[in-house]
């Protein structure tokens, strides 16, 4: 039987569903959890410069020949859908500033099984893009704002956009994407002090806000100091308002859900540093250049790329994919431990 839904989940209440049998071996771990959701990156490109995602100096971007084709793309998520994922989120870098993204799309869209489509971008060229994006068949959109104020937009993304940002999260209402997913990461002396305004924003809008707990990745100088934990905002939030109120999930949600009663949207907590959600992970990644990251702060990957272009069969990648899989750890190394492993910066990752 499923796990009873709960307000948000304590340790004790992480239990992975186990109810959607048949599941493919070849995406079900040591531990019993089951990998139906894909992030797919489209590109290490990005139109911005966000302190907690890319080095101040940049990053070396991949020469071109060595990231995947749309169908090697298409290829590979005909594969995990087979498999008995269901869900695919399309990252980057921005991965609406790929050239072909809506044509994979639409491609993506006719593969059998897929039930969900979703979008991660930083909103910059999302007004121009939305009436395609809809139409070709999108079905979730999480929209990055780390700030409210334009002058410090400019200062957290090293660009200007910060009205174009805004723009694309109003028109993605009005094209009716209810809720509108928007991603804050929370960064001492940075931004800390906007928490209230967030929330704010749910009063009016069908907005789903989501704090994010500042991570270490390579090149970001991630530091404890800098990080604001889940409880730490949370109680600020309830210094504001006391009658907020936890909004039950569903036990593979990664954001701990909240709203303050009469408004409607709500908020949420990823809380991948003070309270990890390993126990109940369903997600894999695989990189613009073709690489499969089983887990998000793990500093090993297997490359896809290479075994489909030495021209493996699709059932000898089923068994690469399955290895890799089962090598998948319990829960990542905390956060003091990850801050010293070396992993890629989260801009070659896929946000």
């Amino acid at each position: 039987a499923s796990a009873p839904k709960t307000p948000y989940r304590s340790g004790s209440q992480r239990r992975v569903l186990k109810d959607f049998l048949p599941f493919s071996a070849f995406l079900m771990d040591s531990f019993g959890r089951r990998h139906n959701y894909l992030r797919m990156s489209l590109t290490e490109k990005c139109n911005l410069r966000c302190q907690y995602c890319m080095p101040q100096e940049g990053v070396t971007l991949t020469p071109r020949s060595q990231l995947l084709t749309a169908e090697e793309l298409l290829m590979l998520a005909r594969l995990f859908l087979r498999e008995g994922v269901n869900k695919i989120r399309l990252t980057g870098g921005e991965p609406l500033i790929r050239p072909d993204v809506l044509p994979i799309i639409a491609e993506l869209r006719k593969l059998e099984g897929l039930k969900t489509i979703a979008i991660t971008t930083n909103g910059m060229n999302l007004t121009r893009l939305l009436p395609s994006l809809k139409k070709t068949g999108v079905d979730l959109l999480n929209i990055s704002l780390d700030t409210l104020v334009p002058a410090k937009f400019e200062f957290i993304a090293r660009r200007k956009g910060f009205h174009k940002v805004m723009e694309g999260i109003e028109k993605a209402i009005e094209m009716g994407y209810n809720p509108v997913k928007v991603n804050c990461v929370v960064m001492r002396g940075l931004n800390e002090d906007e928490l209230i305004d967030f929330v704010s924003l749910t009063e009016r809008k069908p907005l789903d806000v989501r704090f994010i707990e500042y991570m270490p990745f390579d090149g970001n100088r991630w530091n404890f100091k800098m990080m604001v934990s889940y409880q730490e905002m949370l109680d600020c939030i309830k210094q504001k308002w006391p009658n907020l109120e936890p909004v039950p999930g569903e036990e593979m949600d990664t954001a701990k859900a909240f709203r303050v009663p009469g408004f409607q949207g709500q908020l949420g907590f990823i809380t991948s540093m003070s309270d990890n959600f390993c126990g109940s992970c369903n997600r894999l990644r695989i990189t613009a250049d073709g690489n499969l990251k089983v887990c998000l702060f793990g500093n090993s990957e297997v490359s896809l790329r290479d075994f489909l272009r030495s021209g493996a069969t699709e059932e000898e990648l089923l068994h690469i994919i399955g290895a890799a899989v089962g090598r998948k750890k319990k829960q990542h190394a905390g956060m003091f431990n990850i801050s010293q492993m070396k992993n890629r910066p989260m801009i070659l990752i896929g946000g």
